[in-house]
C-alpha cells in the first residue's frame, strides 16, 4: 500500500474527505519526524515504536576501488520495533495463510508413475 492507497483508505474507514486524511497522514509522519529529530521515540501501544539510532563509525571498502579502505562516519538512522500486537496479528495471520493450502484436497496425479522412476 502506497501514500495515494492509504488516504483512500482513511478516508472511506473514518468517513472523512480524501483532503482531511491526506492533513492526517502528514501530521503523522511531521510529528515522527520532529520526535525522531528530537531524540525522542513515539510508542504506538499494540503496534511499536518509532525510534532514532545511531550506527556507530565503521571501515568499509571503496567501491571503486576494492582493495582501497575507507572512513564512514557515524550516522542516525530511524528504527522501528514491532509492538506485540502486530507481531500476533503477523503470526496468526501467516498461520492461515501456511494452514489453508494444506488443508485443500489432493488431486491424484494425471498419469500413473512408472516403477522405474
Amino acid at each position: 500500500m502506497n501514500k495515494a492507497e492509504l488516504i483512500n483508505y482513511l478516508s472511506e474507514k473514518v468517513g472523512v474527505t480524501k483532503k482531511q486524511a491526506e492533513d492526517m497522514v502528514e501530521a503523522f509522519v511531521e510529528v515522527v519526524t520532529s520526535t525522531l529529530k528530537g531524540g525522542g521515540e513515539v510508542n504506538i501501544a499494540g503496534f511499536g515504536a518509532f525510534m532514532a539510532k545511531t550506527r556507530a563509525a565503521r571501515m568499509g571498502v571503496n567501491p571503486q576501488r576494492p582493495t582501497e579502505k575507507i572512513q564512514i562516519g557515524a550516522v542516525t538512522v530511524p528504527k522501528f520495533k514491532a509492538g506485540k500486537g502486530l507481531k500476533d496479528a503477523l503470526k496468526h495471520a501467516g498461520m492461515a495463510a501456511n494452514a489453508a493450502p494444506a488443508a485443500a484436497p489432493m488431486t491424484p496425479p494425471s498419469a500413473p508413475m512408472s516403477p522405474s522412476m
